[in-house]
């Protein structure tokens, strides 16, 4: 399985806040290719994170692109505060938008590269009629709101779907999973099933390993 192009996104949810431009530097130095910050705002899931502001500290402290996931009630109220560099993704969920074409189409016309996150009881349906604005189509595989949960086997299929509905649409989009990637079979079965982008946690920042060596073992998860 060729895997040179996966690209893994440490979530910063796991890392240490309390040294957090450290925390970035190790995922840059350790060979990552994306930031993923997840926004929580206690409403739409369970749990309240980081906004904007932090946001601009992490930005400012590093060269990768940032792949902010809003978990939030309402995004539109929000973009431009989180919009600040044309490397910028913007991921918002599709149960979060009442007007999901619209939310779509702004956050292209800011600038940044947008995706669709759906929750895991959340057809692939909700998305279609977008899909072709798309430039990450974004699967959970764990029901959103905090790291650490185990990764939700029956989204292997959801992932093949997403796949299917790209190819067969010639459309652009990448597949993103989050939630509970690990340095094992969870992270090449979604690889095989069509996703690109990986999102990692726990399997990254923990304390059993380095930074850089929780990567490397991501990456020979793929390989081996």
């Amino acid at each position: 399985m060729n895997c040179n192009h996966i690209q893994i996104a440490p979530s910063l949810l796991t890392a240490d806040f309390g040294h957090l431009v450290d925390e970035v530097k190790l995922a840059e130095d350790g060979g990552a290719d994306l930031l993923h910050l997840d926004v929580m705002d206690g409403q739409f899931v369970p749990n309240i994170s980081f906004g904007s502001l932090v946001i601009d500290s992490i930005r400012n402290a590093t060269s990768l692109p940032l792949n902010i996931h809003l978990m939030i009630e309402e995004p539109d109220r929000f973009l431009e505060d989180f919009i600040k560099s044309d490397t910028d993704q913007i991921i918002v969920h599709a149960e979060a938008c009442a007007h999901l074409d619209r939310t779509v189409s702004r956050v292209k016309d800011l600038g940044a590269a947008v995706g669709v996150a759906l929750n895991p009881s959340t057809p692939l349906s909700a998305i279609e009629d977008v899909a072709d604005m798309l430039d990450i189509i974004m699967i959970m595989t764990v029901n959103p709101g905090f790291g650490g949960q185990s990764f939700i086997d029956r989204m292997i299929d959801k992932i093949e779907r997403a796949d299917s509905l790209i190819k067969s649409k010639g459309l652009k989009a990448k597949i993103e999973v989050d939630g509970g990637i690990k340095a094992d079979h969870t992270a090449s079965d979604c690889v095989k099933a069509g996703a690109e982008i990986l999102v990692a946690g726990s399997a990254v920042y923990n304390k059993e390993d380095t930074v850089k060596n929780s990567i490397a073992k991501l990456r020979g998860a793929l390989e081996g």
